[in-house]
């Protein structure tokens, strides 16, 4: 008598039972599809983040220090010219050996020759580096003659080369002192010229040594005449 509206019961609470889990699913479906875009467009960005061509770098500013081994003919010039001028130093400096007589005159000797025989090779290097000729037609252009015989740039003339060979004792130092005073005044002038000319930094730095060294030594070699 009562099993017809159970039956109904039953049939209507079965078909909810399935329509909510149809809902469940069709949520569940929606909401993987959302993540699997969600997912695509996060990996679109990165894909385009990571593909994207890196900026070029920034040029130097403009006075900026130009980059090592950078040089111009002013720094060629410089090394072309302060190595015959070193080497004559050198010359000069070999006959205190023997000759010389003043202790300090021996000592300054030995110095200038323990200085200015490195500085020829790295000059070199420079010339070998920024692929000069170490000799020029320009490095032997002020080595005319000068007031009283000197050259422009201090390099001593072959006859004052033979009296210093000549002399001995007190005789040769002072006369070492003279030559090797107007010597360095050279070498001075042509460092200046780099500082104020020069563009490679490592030229410039041993323009500057030049400069402090051998005023330096103009002023012992002075002192050195005025007791002798």
């Amino acid at each position: 008598m009562f099993s017809t509206p159970v039956r109904r019961r039953g049939r209507r609470r079965a078909t909810l039972a399935v329509a909510v889990t149809a809902s469940a699913l069709l949520l569940a479906a929606c909401g993987g599809n959302d993540d699997e875009h969600d997912g695509m467009d996060h990996g679109g960005k990165a894909s385009a983040s990571t593909s994207a061509p890196a900026s070029p770098p920034a040029s130097p500013p403009a006075g900026q220090n130009p980059a090592p081994g950078a040089f111009n003919d002013a720094d060629v010039m410089f090394a072309q010219m302060m190595i015959p001028h070193h080497e004559q130093a050198l010359e000069m400096a070999a006959l205190a050996d023997g000759r010389a007589q003043d202790p300090e005159i021996k000592a300054l000797a030995a110095e200038i020759a323990g200085a200015q025989d490195p500085e020829i090779k790295k000059m070199r290097s420079w010339l070998a580096a920024w692929g000069k000729p170490e000799d020029s037609s320009m490095a032997g252009m002020d080595h005319g003659s000068g007031s009283a015989g000197g050259s422009m740039d201090g390099m001593m003339t072959p006859k004052e080369m033979d009296e210093l060979k000549a002399a001995k004792g007190t005789a040769f130092d002072k006369r070492f002192a003279e030559l090797m005073i107007a010597h360095h005044k050279g070498a001075v002038d042509m460092a200046r010229e780099q500082t104020a000319k020069g563009r490679n930094a490592t030229a410039t730095k041993l323009a500057q040594d030049v400069v402090r060294t051998q005023s330096t030594e103009i002023d012992t070699f002075t002192a050195i005449l005025g007791r002798l």
